[in-house]
């Protein structure tokens, strides 16, 4: 791969970058996806973007990247939503089923029910609760308003709450 101004060399302050934080881009993208596969696609995709633009991400390339992977996400489930109109509930994968493993039981259940809302309002509730951003922030890497990631959390901590209805013990926490 060529980078502009032909070098293949890639800026050291970019390595440790990916170094340093391809570990949670990872799973903030299996948190906007559900798929591991998917994910590290997504995470590769976003990295040669970044490496891309090394130059103009470098002054905040972690928001940079974050951004990338929104938007790649969004991609995806455009076209995956034009390829499947309707997705019912028995496609999606059914929860461990380990008895003793009660928080990956749990874990499945919260991915299960982040993948069952609308793109937006999983997107929040990553960035926001994941992430640990801050509102403005997350608007920020959203491209909205805050008052529209306070609404967007308001609609999807109501809605986890109602599909993790059986497994209480996972707390919501504003």
């Amino acid at each position: 791969m060529s980078f502009p101004g032909g070098s293949r060399e890639l800026d050291p302050a970019f390595e440790e970058f990916v170094r340093a934080r391809s570990p949670a881009l990872l799973r903030t993208a299996f948190l906007l996806v559900g798929d591991r596969g998917h994910a590290e696609d997504l995470l590769q995709t976003t990295l040669l973007r970044v490496a891309w633009r090394w130059s103009a991400a470098s002054a905040q390339p972690e928001a940079y990247a974050r951004r990338v992977l929104v938007n790649l996400t969004r991609d995806r489930w455009r076209n995956l939503s034009r390829r499947v109109r309707e997705r019912h509930q028995a496609d999606l994968p059914q929860l461990a089923a380990l008895d003793s493993a009660d928080r990956i039981a749990e874990r499945d259940a919260l991915v299960q029910a982040l993948r069952l809302l609308p793109t937006r309002q999983r997107e929040v509730i990553v960035f926001r609760f994941y992430a640990d951003l801050t509102v403005a922030d997350t608007a920020r890497v959203l491209g909205c308003t805050e008052g529209t990631v306070k609404s967007y959390t308001n609609r999807a901590l109501s809605r986890l709450r109602e599909l993790l209805g059986e497994h209480r013990e996972i707390e919501v926490q504003k």
